[in-house]
């Protein structure tokens, strides 16, 4: 491969990506903003529509009110009149409040007009009232009496029979209406068209002096007709192409069309904008990216050279972890990875070496550890022996008996140890082992107690401890009765300095009364000398008269090795 079809494959892959998260941004920038511009849009026309209705809603308890005045009711013009001026005094976007009789002639009004002075029996308002027989929405009108751009809502009253005797009717002015609808527009670029059921254009923002009182366009009520409420991009009545979003108010005004847009043109505007940059910015890179590409062909040569340079140097001075790190199908690839091989089998077969050599040298420091200990441990077995071996030539038969027990107690607790090669055992084994040949269906071991790791010198005496309190029991307490039962419960606490303790407690029940003994046997000796003397604990004897009760308390902490104490026999 040459350096120049290198050099444009590298302007192509670094043009690649840049052109590819362009395209994508601009597609996904473009497909959020168009999906959260119909949303509010759509929002927006219901909001004004909501507001709308709220419009209706008061005007209706407006009128629901009026028509409890006594003068209204019995259509006296006088009090009505002065009644009415009043209340639309106190509802100044209502144009004006009017009473009709059914026929449409006024009888009084808030703009003080004589009555009979003019009817309105065409008018949308008026026959809808009477027709429905309740509260009702008009159409478009120029109001009779006050001469503004009005919309008319009425309401039937009724006279004592339930007869309809009149048509109240409030004109709600435009000019309020527009003000009042305008203010969900929260963008500047959105605009608002509502119109009434006839297609006659109520609101129109901005610019709504040109539109008010005009029919929609025959092409946008077409429009309306087939697509209903929702949202497009289309054509507004004045051109422009916008985002539009129909939607009906409810109740009275249910047949109004309330709708909203925005130009489509600002609501790109930051979108547009961020594409030009995205463009301003592919040319820089590419300006970049010729730049250097004129360099690139003498770093092609000379970085591979330098490193493989460095990398030999480095072995030289012997580190041979350094690697050319040179891949690919040319020459410098090659010749790196072969290099880098070498390299690698160099330092495995050096630390191969060294690993043997540690590795020998570890085996050697362990057997010489462990002559040391089996030497120590020998002569500590063989003076425990030696011991018991003296005290057994003082007792006869029956005192070789119990040597022969104690040796093979012995002999037990040295299995354990040796199964992970002198390194401790745990306490529940060390309990499993003696008390297991005693275990019987009318003999209740109960053994309570978390997992305690021992050392070896604690092995040793806890062991020939446990022996001694099983052969006693078994001779002389709870395990000599058929229904005799013994507990051993033990836990772990944390002593002061840190250090850790270990608290065993050996209580037999149901077995013969016990009582001190009278003399102190080898047994008492042998268990005080394992705790106190050679584990540097605490012993106590308690031959309560419901069984025999000891406490051992030693501690766990590493100990230099120790020897187990000729047991020498003390006069009786």
């Amino acid at each position: 491969m040459t350096l120049t079809t290198r050099v444009l494959l590298l302007v192509l892959l670094a043009l690649a990506p840049a052109l590819a998260i362009q395209g994508y941004n601009e597609y996904a920038l473009r497909a959020s903003r168009n999906e959260a511009v119909r949303t509010d849009t759509m929002a927006t026309a219901r909001t004004v529509a909501d507001d709308l209705a709220q419009v209706a809603e008061n005007v209706r308890q407006a009128l629901n009110f009026v028509s409890q005045d006594p003068a209204v009711r019995a259509l006296e013009p006088e009090g009505c009149t002065n009644y009415l001026r009043r209340a639309a005094r106190n509802n100044p976007h209502l144009a004006v409040l009017a009473l009709t009789r059914p026929d449409g002639i006024i009888v009084c009004n808030s703009v003080e007009s004589p009555p009979g002075s003019y009817a309105v029996p065409e008018r949308a308002y008026q026959q809808r009232a009477i027709a429905e027989d309740g509260f009702v929405m008009g159409t478009y009108a120029h109001g009779t009496a006050s001469r503004k751009d009005s919309l008319h809502f009425a309401q039937v009253l009724h006279g004592g029979g339930g007869e309809t005797v009149g048509v109240l009717a409030a004109a709600v002015d435009l000019d309020w209406l527009a003000r009042y609808l305008r203010r969900n527009l929260r963008l500047a670029s959105s605009f608002l068209t509502v119109a009434d059921d006839t297609m006659t254009i109520l609101v129109r923002y901005p610019g709504g002096e040109d539109w008010i009182g005009k029919q929609v366009p025959a092409e946008r009520q077409r429009v309306l007709a087939d697509r209903g409420e929702g949202v497009r991009v289309d054509l507004g009545i004045d051109g422009r192409e916008r985002v539009l979003a129909n939607a009906h108010s409810t109740g009275p005004t249910s047949a109004a069309w309330v709708t909203v847009g925005r130009d489509r043109d600002v609501a790109y505007l930051d979108v547009d904008a961020a594409t030009r940059r995205g463009i301003v910015l592919i040319a820089l890179g590419t300006a970049a990216a010729l730049v250097a590409a004129l360099v690139a062909g003498r770093m092609f040569i000379r970085r591979p050279f330098d490193r493989l340079l460095r990398t030999a140097a480095a072995w030289q001075a012997g580190d041979l972890a350094a690697r050319t790190g040179l891949q690919g199908p040319d020459e410098f690839g090659r010749l790196g990875r072969k290099l880098d091989a070498m390299a690698g089998t160099l330092r495995r077969n050096e630390e191969e070496l060294r690993g043997e050599i540690l590795r020998g040298r570890e085996m050697q420091d362990r057997q010489v550890t462990m002559l040391h200990e089996l030497n120590h441990r020998v002569k500590n077995t063989l003076a425990t022996v030696q011991a018991l071996a003296r005290q057994s030539t003082r007792g006869g038969e029956a005192s070789g008996e119990q040597l022969e027990a104690r040796i093979l107690a012995l002999s037990k607790t040295h299995d354990l140890l040796t199964r992970d090669d002198w390194s401790g055992a745990s306490l529940r084994a060390v309990l499993e082992g003696e008390i297991g040949p005693y275990r019987d269906g009318s003999t209740s071991f109960v053994l309570d107690g978390p997992e305690v790791d021992l050392p070896p010198r604690h092995v040793l005496s806890l062991g020939m401890t446990l022996h001694e309190l099983v052969t006693n029991a078994a001779k002389h307490g709870a395990l000599f009765v058929p229904d005799g039962g013994v507990r051993v419960a033990w836990n772990v606490i944390s002593a002061e300095g840190g250090t850790r303790r270990l608290r065993l407690t050996w209580t037999e029940s149901g077995g013969p009364p016990a009582g001190p003994p009278v003399r102190r046997g080898f047994g008492t000796r042998l268990i005080t000398v394992s705790v106190e003397r050679e584990l540097d604990g605490a012993l106590s004897l308690d031959f309560a008269h419901d069984g025999l009760r000891v406490s051992v308390d030693v501690p766990l902490a590493a100990a230099s090795p120790g020897h187990l104490s000729p047991l020498a026999p003390t006069p009786h």
